[in-house]
């Protein structure tokens, strides 16, 4: 089974980008996707894999936080 995890772009330099997963920040690829700044993105094993629309990404992003 594979998991993807949304996060928010934070940050760009060259083909990575800082990616906020609902705190926690890590360093990813992007070169798969076009984004900016403040756009979500799908992340798997560390790539971009698809570009989201606000709203379904904070909608996943609830499901998956601990409650």
């Amino acid at each position: 089974m594979c998991l993807a995890i949304p996060g928010k772009i934070m940050a760009i330099k060259n083909q990575l980008a800082t990616v906020d997963f609902s705190g926690i920040e890590k360093e990813i690829n992007i070169s798969l996707v076009d984004v900016k700044i403040g756009e979500y993105v799908m992340v798997h094993a560390g790539f971009a894999i698809e570009k989201m629309d606000d709203e379904y990404a904070k909608e996943m992003q609830g499901y998956l936080k601990k409650k």
